[in-house]
């Protein structure tokens, strides 16, 4: 981005909304869920479903059409498709579908189809792979189905028969069942090994309270808190302390902050250090009639719609204030 506006000044720029991409992604994702037997959720929009043995009830493509259909529906998204009888074929086949249309490879069609088609056009294959490839003389996947793949193993490694197989057609690899991150975490590796306990406390409270945050808004909960630190001579040390359900900050961060200091024993230079939440289950955070007041769950939810609505960090406790905006995957359960 530093590049863009330094030869650009005049472009606009536009903030993403990964808020708002990760609704749209959830949306979509229940969709899918009700309507196929098995699917995987490889990306925020990007999705492969197993259709293996449908078409002799109801057709494949007929299915896959009317799911596109649906979904097209109720999210508003336009949505691309491709069938075919493997991964491979069917990620570029929606490639080329797009931007808004499907694509069938029937069966035993699937080098044909190829054949045409710019390298690039292979999963896998970047740009230095490319760019080898273009010096070899190699530019269309035609090429490369008719290259000896001990070749491509002698210039690629292992990588070259993967590659040569996926330019013939082939991809034995299975649709993976999608399932909900168990656990989310954060990490921050310091660019300079540190010391300063405040900096620490500093960096552990804002991830905790972005990680709370990012609880409250799936309507989570967690059952268990851990803490991981790393020396400088790459010594690492974890330690975990379960609680009663929760996703409240005030809660969480006491907890991360009694954990790092049982942990931090050695008064070394710390290269790392990262929080965890794990047990998660779905659910509201229960208010506690002992403990919380009226105007901390006003500000919990305050807190939260202008978040919500402006980006992580936008308010955010004094303390964390340092420590820059962290941004959230939310099929892995990370925030880097």
């Amino acid at each position: 981005m530093r590049t863009a506006r330094q030869l650009c000044p005049e472009a606009l720029l536009i903030r993403g909304d990964f808020e708002k991409y990760s609704q749209k992604s959830h949306e979509i994702t229940e969709i899918i869920r009700e309507a196929v037997p098995l699917f995987e959720k490889s990306s925020i929009d990007e999705f492969y479903i197993d259709y293996t043995g449908m078409d002799r009830f109801f057709g494949c493509l007929k299915m896959a059409r009317e799911l596109r259909e649906r979904i097209l529906k109720e999210s508003g998204l336009p949505i691309s498709l491709g069938l075919s009888e493997n991964k491979t074929v069917s990620k570029v086949a929606t490639g080329e579908a797009k931007p808004n249309n499907y694509r069938e490879i029937p069966r035993g069609d699937e080098k044909p189809f190829l054949a045409p088609l710019s390298v690039r056009k292979i999963p896998m294959i970047g740009e230095k792979t490319s760019n080898t490839l273009f010096n070899m003389g190699v530019k269309t996947v035609k090429t490369l189905q008719v290259m000896p793949s001990e070749l491509l193993e002698a210039t690629f490694g292992k990588n070259g028969l993967s590659i040569w197989e996926k330019a013939n057609g082939i991809d034995r690899s299975p649709v993976v069942p999608y399932s909900e991150a168990k656990s989310i975490s954060s990490e921050n590796t310091f660019e300079q090994d540190t010391i300063d306990v405040k900096m620490l406390e500093a960096h552990l409270i804002a991830m905790t309270e972005q990680l709370a945050g990012k609880l409250r808004q799936n309507q989570q909960l967690t059952a268990c808190v851990s803490v991981k630190i790393r020396y400088s001579d790459f010594d690492t040390h974890t330690v975990q302390q379960r609680v009663p359900y929760t996703s409240a900050d005030h809660t969480l961060i006491q907890v991360v902050k009694d954990l790092f200091k049982k942990l931090y024993s050695r008064r070394m230079l710390i290269r790392l250090i990262g929080v965890r939440f794990s047990n998660l289950v779905h659910g509201n955070y229960q208010i506690n009639l002992f403990e919380d007041t009226a105007e901390q769950i006003r500000l919990y939810q305050a807190l939260d719609r202008i978040n919500g609505k402006f980006g992580d960090k936008t308010v955010c406790r004094a303390v964390g204030m340092q420590v820059g905006r962290r941004r959230f995957n939310p099929f892995n359960g990370v925030v880097v």
